[in-house]
């Protein structure tokens, strides 16, 4: 495996492991458990835009990190560009990097017209990652899907989008939502 450091914005990474944010999974205490194993950046679960404009108290639990070493990116997902900078000025004060999750394909998060179905509406990637960055007082990075579904695939239209909106790094899960 060929390890190097990596920068993302302004934040310096020991190496280019990073962990993936799994939702149900990426708790605290798993987080500090695969400190052993050396990451260069641990990531959150997933957390909602709105839960924490409304100031949900579980929702702010996913989000501790008291004794972790590593970089921690924080995850936040909405379709909503005022809730989602809101999240991003919260979590920006507890986070190394903030993510933007557009690529979750649960039926729960899309239902509500979050996660990856945000691929059917570029205006709105837009407009999101433009509130987030505005937002934010780390460096913001943005998870998407090669897109909705064989007919909408628009990763490469996405990003560009994205990148010049602000993010300081783009992740694509090679694969549609479908």
């Amino acid at each position: 495996m060929y390890l190097h450091k990596l920068k993302i914005g302004n934040v310096e990474l020991e190496n280019n492991l990073i962990l993936a944010p799994m939702a149900g999974v990426t708790d605290l205490p798993f987080r500090i458990i695969t400190e052993k194993f050396e990451p260069g950046l641990v990531c959150t679960e997933m957390v909602s835009s709105k839960a924490l404009f409304f100031g949900d108290e579980k929702t702010k639990k996913l989000l501790k990190r008291d004794e972790e070493t590593v970089p921690v990116s924080m995850q936040i997902f909405g379709s909503d560009p005022e809730t989602m900078g809101f999240a991003a000025q919260y979590v920006s004060k507890l986070a190394d990097i903030v993510d933007i999750n557009m690529g979750c394909p649960a039926p729960k998060v899309v239902k509500n017209g979050d996660g990856s179905k945000l691929l059917l509406n570029l205006e709105l990637v837009k407009e999101i990652v433009n509130a987030v960055v505005k937002n934010s007082k780390v460096p913001v990075t943005v998870k998407i899907r090669k897109g909705w579904d064989l007919e909408n695939v628009v990763a490469v239209e996405a990003a560009k989008i994205i990148e010049e909106a602000g993010a300081s790094a783009i992740t694509i899960h090679g694969r549609t939502r479908e």
